[in-house]
């Protein structure tokens, strides 16, 4: 059975094997074992500290097919902790010459460097060979609901980073165009360098505005684009009600996308509710997303019979493939996302 639950230290192997097929630009899932391990126990130590509402920590799921780590995502509360987040904003300049009867409007690339930010979801990727019956959307709508479980962690705006264009071979228009100019490395380096230390990033990056013009043509055309293997997650995201933010990665041009935690759309339509009975049979009713909340977050999809506004009746393979009882206090949503979502 597939569900989507906490990751852990023991899915290290399985999570080197998955990044292995993620490509350049993904760069908070590279294949380093030093680098996910620790990503791993971090997450471990902050699933483990609920209750502690201090920022800085970072969650990270896996979803699992019959035990076999096929995809993950991840949260963080609070970006800009403890490192900067940087990114540029996308701003116009307008100038204007009586003398010469000129009027211009110039897009101009301004470094935003921020230390207490928004929080963020990220690291979105499934396996290529299970991109299939909604999977990816359950996958990543999974998190929003764990954001509405415990929506005091997080910051009341929610981003989240686009890979940008980058090609099969680790190169970057935008980055060659900008970013080689002050660092005289590649691509690939710089990203990985990104996740390990970011200090390289405020002792070169330029700090005076970049006019978008003055960029080669190849790098003005994937300013805001998202890589091809990437659009699948912005129209997750775009239908969950995220928009552009009017900002772009600082390496490969990608867009940073955002929306207020509680207006994203499974956060607003999910609801909690008790178990009160758990069919001797599969029913006919609701195809929901349903999350266990104790003892351990996770979640997996089901039909729901709804009682009363506070009582459900779920089938039994989904009390036996998330471990629910009668009596458990469950959060759930339904599994296609609402054009216009329902006011509580």
């Amino acid at each position: 059975m597939i569900v989507v639950r906490p990751a852990n230290p023991d899915d290290l192997d399985q999570l080197l094997r998955l990044t292995a097929l993620t490509g350049f630009g993904l760069s908070t899932l590279p294949p380093d074992r030093e680098f996910l391990a620790e990503r791993l126990q971090v997450a471990h130590e902050s699933f483990a500290g609920l209750e502690d509402k201090e920022h800085g920590n970072a969650y990270l799921f896996v979803m699992t097919d019959d035990e076999e780590v096929i995809g993950t995502c991840g949260i963080v509360p609070r970006v800009g902790v403890p490192e900067p987040f940087y990114a540029y904003r996308v701003e116009t300049l307008t100038l204007q010459s009586e003398a010469l009867d000129v009027y211009k409007q110039i897009d101009v690339l301004n470094l935003m460097e921020e230390r207490h930010g928004p929080s963020e979801v990220g690291s979105l990727f499934l396996r290529p060979d299970h991109a299939r019956k909604g999977l990816g959307r359950w996958l990543s709508r999974s998190r929003f609901l764990f954001i509405a479980e415990h929506r005091d962690l997080f910051q009341p705006t929610v981003i989240a980073e686009m890979r940008g264009r980058v090609d099969d071979q680790g190169c970057s228009p935008f980055w060659e165009s900008l970013g080689r100019q002050f660092f005289d490395i590649d691509f690939p380096k710089a990203d990985y360098m990104s996740m390990k230390n970011k200090t390289f990033i405020s002792d070169l990056m330029p700090r005076h505005p970049i006019y978008i013009p003055l960029l080669s043509k190849e790098a003005q055309a994937v300013v805001g684009q998202v890589h091809e293997k990437t659009a699948p997650a912005l129209r997750l995201l775009q239908a969950e009600g995220f928009e552009y933010a009017g900002m772009v990665d600082i390496f490969e041009g990608g867009p940073v996308v955002s929306c207020k935690r509680d207006e994203i759309r499974t956060v607003e339509e999910s609801r909690r509710a008790r178990v009160a009975k758990i069919a001797l049979q599969e029913m006919d009713g609701e195809s929901c997303l349903v999350s266990r909340i104790h003892p351990e977050f996770c979640t997996g999809r089901g039909v729901v019979e709804r009682v009363t506004d506070d009582e459900i009746v779920i089938g039994p393979d989904t009390a036996s493939c998330l471990g629910i009882r009668e009596g458990d206090v469950v959060r759930y949503a339904p599994a296609s996302v609402a054009s216009s979502p329902p006011k509580p």
